[in-house]
Parts: structure tokens; C-alpha cells; sequence
């Protein structure tokens, strides 16, 4: 009966002692499902690069501030100034042009056109202006101030003196009696030196006896401009200036220089 109640003792199976529970400390009281896991080696990460303004290149570094404080300062003032934006994409509709107003030159140039002036215009405006400039400047001049007629236009010595002398000291200067043209200065047979001037009437006046001149043929001159000095040069008996007038041309007809200056309001004394 023993034999039958009890079973083999390999078929058995082993005891299992139970195991008690080992008191732990806090510290050492990890849950198994909170103990950290075996991390893989960290690879580090390259910190971000900060951006900065470019640095302005060596001895440039002025200049290229100065630029940037300006640009500042013109987009600023429109704001300050209070100006209103300019439209963009005007046409000639905008400012009250018609279509057949378009020049070739496009809408810009046309605009200008109308803002300025036309060429004949400002023609009239420049003749204007010449006219009152001209209309200021006395148009005939004493040839030479504070001088005394010496020799009139007459007969002298037996022979007739074609023009006028007035003598005044030496240096004194001489004067264009009317505007014109110098059509000749230098080496005069009887006069030393001479300059003839053509008017604008065809008139030459002649100059003698001067010792200096500053005027060479071609020159532009004015009434009342100085030309030369007081002289003795040539066929002279002490410093005084012959003045002639020949009408129409160098060859023309002598005129009397007094009445010559008379018309024109000018006296001599």
C-alpha cells in the first residue's frame, strides 16, 4: 500500500524554498520598472554660430559707416519733412494729357516741355534783356576825360586838319567813343601808333599819337572802354590824342569829330 500511495521519488518535483524578502534602504529601493535604462554615449552637438554684421574692410570702415548713417537719415525724411508719397505709375492722363500729347521722347520729357518754355521765347527774353543792358551803357563816350580842344576840325598852317586834338598829360587814358570792332592797332605813319575802330554803323575812328594801347584788331569794345594812354608819339608837339572820322569806311569821308559827338549828346571842351 506504502508503495502504491507514494510516488517515485525522481518523478518528484524538486521544493522550492521561499525567499524573504531582504530589507533595503530607501536608496537602494528602485522599482524595476523605473530603473534607468543603459544610455548610449551622448554625441555632442555643435553649438549654434552667432551672425554678426560684417566687419567694414580696413581703412573703408568710415566710409562704410558714413554710408549706412546717411541711407538712415534720407529714408527718415520723407517722415520728418511730412511729404506725401509720390504715386507710382502715372501717366499722362494723370497731369491732363491726352494721348496725342505723347511725344517720341515719351511721358517724362513731355511733362518738362510743358513746365518750361519754348526755344523762341526764351530768345525774346535774352534780346529783352540785352536791349535794358544796352539801354543802361551810354552809347557814345568822350574819348578823353578832363582834355582840352587844342586843333578843331579846319584849316591849320595852310593845310586842312582832318580831325580834332585834345591834349591832356601824359598816361591819361583814352576811351572808345562807340561800341565796335578793332579793325587795326600798331605802327601808324604821322601818328607813332594808332587804333581804328569800326562802329556799327560803318564808321571808323581813328586814334593817334598814343604811346601805349591795349587793344589788338578784332577785339569787341564798348563806349566809355579804355583802349590806350595819352602819347607824343609821331608827327607831334606834346602829349595830346588826334581823334578822326571817317563815314561809311577807313577811306570814306572825313567828318567833323565835334558835331559827330554833338548828335549824340556827347560835347567837348
Amino acid at each position: 500500500m506504502t508503495s502504491l500511495l507514494e510516488r517515485p521519488t525522481a518523478d518528484r518535483e524538486p521544493a522550492v524554498t521561499p525567499r524573504l524578502p531582504v530589507d533595503r534602504t530607501p536608496a537602494e529601493r528602485v522599482p524595476a520598472a523605473e530603473a534607468p535604462a543603459e544610455q548610449a554615449p551622448a554625441v555632442a552637438t555643435p553649438a549654434p554660430r552667432r551672425r554678426g554684421l560684417p566687419r567694414p574692410p580696413g581703412r573703408r570702415g568710415p566710409v562704410w559707416l558714413a554710408a549706412l548713417v546717411a541711407g538712415a537719415v534720407l529714408a527718415g525724411l520723407p517722415g520728418l519733412l511730412g511729404d506725401d508719397p509720390v504715386p507710382t505709375g502715372m501717366t499722362s492722363v494723370d497731369y491732363g494729357l491726352g494721348v496725342s500729347d505723347l511725344g517720341l521722347a515719351g511721358e517724362l520729357d513731355d511733362a518738362l516741355v510743358r513746365r518750361g518754355i519754348t526755344e523762341a521765347e526764351a530768345q525774346a527774353r535774352l534780346t529783352e534783356l540785352a536791349a535794358s543792358r544796352a539801354a543802361r551803357r551810354p552809347t557814345t563816350a568822350r574819348p578823353v576825360e578832363g582834355a582840352r580842344l587844342t586843333t578843331c576840325f579846319c584849316m591849320r598852317w595852310g593845310v586842312m586838319h582832318w580831325g580834332i586834338d585834345l591834349a591832356a598829360p601824359l598816361g591819361t587814358p583814352i576811351l572808345a567813343a562807340t561800341d565796335g570792332v578793332v579793325i587795326r592797332a600798331g605802327r601808324a605813319s604821322g601818328y607813332g601808333n594808332a587804333v581804328y575802330i569800326q562802329d556799327p554803323d560803318g564808321n571808323v575812328h581813328v586814334y593817334g599819337h598814343m604811346r601805349y594801347y591795349s587793344v589788338q584788331a578784332g577785339d569787341i569794345v564798348h563806349a566809355g572802354d579804355p583802349i590806350a594812354k595819352i602819347g607824343n608819339e609821331g608827327q607831334s608837339t606834346g602829349p595830346h590824342l588826334h581823334y578822326q572820322i571817317h563815314s561809311g569806311g577807313q577811306n570814306g569821308r572825313a567828318v567833323d569829330p565835334e558835331d559827330f559827338l554833338a548828335e549824340r549828346g556827347v560835347s567837348v571842351p
